[in-house]
């Protein structure tokens, strides 16, 4: 009794030498006795001594880097974002990362993808400027895919410097040729300095070619379970090691040159190579897909605007960590864990990613209200 109520952290030291039945009976006593409190936080204590992992400060994190609205400033200064990706086959994705980044608060969105998927994608909101562009191979001809390479680089190179930030990914497809002109598109963003975030099959794309982010500060990778898995086996040559998940994650960021990972999960997992942060706030146990498309979209918008804040001289310089790209990422997983706890709230089983996105707003205005 004593062990339960008045000490917690010898309660949690004693547990986690416990087998895991006993350990469930005696959480169970604690919880009862009404300790339970205090014995989560002694067991959070234990973890953050444990590793170099730490919950981020999700919240403060998301209000240091949100820009004011005032009435002095122009169209465009609160973002410009675009998406690579829609095919044929997927018009949602690039939808969803692109009307997301909307309405988190970013000024202009636009979407890059083939002729078949931009009216369908045009179709969905008048909101997106849509750039019907991309070919796969069934339209192009082996003479012809040269030229019309160079000729979908040159009509992005007429947009890129007003860009900042590209989503590369979501409903990409696996087309060889549309992957090579995408290649072609990030490498061109990498040498002008453009953040990169990618998902979906751009990471298809990046773990068969790790050069297009390789040892590039400003290039996110945002993967699920089976994405970090191939990603885990292709980087480190074994297999993912829960037990050693912090580990195991800053190696892979280490190895591929200090991009960061947004690793998705029960907890999102967020490294840099150099520190570890997780976001366990908020969440939804309802995995409707279409949730890493809001994801990125939102990522790319707080990683833009955490790079201008960060050049700001009023800059709060006690917020941590200081990279951009993981405050980015911090701000991106919490903002859409709230959204969909509170779609949750509402819709319960019948929650769908169309549902998260309308509570976007309201849930950066809880955490961020306007002055």
């Amino acid at each position: 009794m004593k062990l339960g109520v008045n000490s917690g952290f010898s309660a949690t030291r004693n547990c986690m030498l416990a087998s895991p039945a006993v350990f469930r009976r005696q959480e169970f006593l604690i919880r009862c006795l009404g300790g339970y409190s205090s014995y989560q936080k002694g067991i959070q204590g234990v973890k953050s001594m444990a590793g170099p992992t730490s919950e981020a400060d999700s919240e403060n994190i998301l209000r240091a880097i949100t820009p004011t609205l005032d009435q002095s400033k122009h169209k465009g200064q609160a973002g410009k974002i675009a998406v690579i990706g829609g095919c044929r086959e997927y018009t949602g994705a690039p939808y969803f990362a692109a009307i997301s980044a909307l309405k988190i608060g970013a000024d202009l969105s636009h979407v890059f993808c083939t002729k078949d998927a931009a009216p369908v994608i045009k179709s969905y909101s008048p909101e997106i400027i849509v750039h019907p562009i991309l070919e796969e191979s069934y339209s192009v001809g082996d003479e012809d895919q040269a030229s019309i390479s160079s000729k979908v680089l040159a009509e992005v190179d007429k947009w890129m410097e007003r860009f900042d930030c590209l989503v590369v990914g979501p409903g990409l497809g696996r087309d060889p040729f549309l992957l090579d002109c995408v290649s072609r598109i990030m490498k061109h963003a990498r040498e002008s300095s453009v953040p990169i975030v990618v998902d979906g099959d751009g990471l298809f794309l990046v773990t068969n070619c790790l050069d297009l982010v390789s040892d590039y500060p400003l290039a996110v990778l945002t993967p699920n379970v089976n994405e970090y898995k191939r990603l885990i086996q292709k980087v480190l040559n074994c297999e993912v090691n829960d037990e050693d998940s912090h580990g195991q994650l800053l190696s892979l960021a280490e190895q591929i040159g200090g991009v960061t990972i947004l690793r998705k999960g029960k907890s999102d997992l967020i490294t840099d190579g150099k520190t570890v942060k997780s976001v366990s706030i908020y969440g939804s146990p309802r995995r409707c897909g279409g949730q890493g498309d809001i994801l990125s979209g939102s990522v790319a918008v707080f990683i833009s605007w955490a790079r201008k804040l960060r050049a700001a001289p009023d800059w709060d310089t006690s917020i941590s960590p200081k990279n951009p790209t993981i405050l980015g990422c911090v701000a991106g997983s919490t903002l859409l864990r709230k959204a969909a706890s509170l779609a949750f709230e509402d819709k319960k089983r019948s929650t769908l990613t169309t549902d998260i996105i309308e509570y976007l707003g309201r849930s950066l205005e809880d955490i961020c209200p306007v002055n």
